[in-house]
């Protein structure tokens, strides 16, 4: 199915997310596979999506809206509810827990007084766990917005955070 979607009936998108996500359409082969792109896209300009914005674009690509939410729950980089400006993921791999990771996630979670999965107070940072990040030579790590951050400490998380 090479074309580009038709105009969602639902005025959820806005004409920019509409765009990108036509943009790329045409470079896969039919709508279903271009669902993690679209909703990559979407987060971009939104940093989660919503149930009206997966069903918005579960009718964008003309695709279920069941098929679509086991996508965007099969991602863990796709946030399904709001999270702050930037998203550290903890590496929590045995590789990453054997050479700190637990003292990397105390450290964090005392220095914004959250939880993981929480955010903090001023909406700067939500703290997730991520189980590996293919950086077990440089651990611990983490992914501080597109970020990788590797041979973690606390003074290296003092300093991400300082910025």
């Amino acid at each position: 199915m090479k074309q580009t979607a038709e105009k969602s009936t639902s005025e959820d998108l806005t004409a920019l997310e509409i765009q990108e996500i036509n943009a790329i359409i045409n470079h896969y082969e039919d709508h279903t596979s271009v669902a993690i792109e679209a909703l990559n896209i979407v987060q971009k300009h939104r940093r989660w999506i919503s149930d009206s914005t997966l069903k918005a674009v579960a009718d964008f690509l003309q695709i279920s809206l069941a098929h679509l939410e086991s996508v965007a729950t099969f991602d863990n980089l796709i946030y399904r509810q709001p999270v702050g400006n930037t998203v550290i993921h903890y590496c929590n791999s045995v590789t990453c827990w054997m050479l700190g990771s637990e003292q990397i996630r105390e450290h964090l979670c005392q220095r914004l007084h959250v939880e993981p999965g929480e955010t903090s107070a001023d909406g700067q940072y939500t703290i997730l766990p991520i189980v590996c990040l293919g950086a077990c030579h440089r651990a611990p790590a983490a992914l501080v917005g597109d970020e990788l951050k590797i041979d973690l400490n606390t003074d290296a998380i003092d300093e991400i955070l300082k910025r």
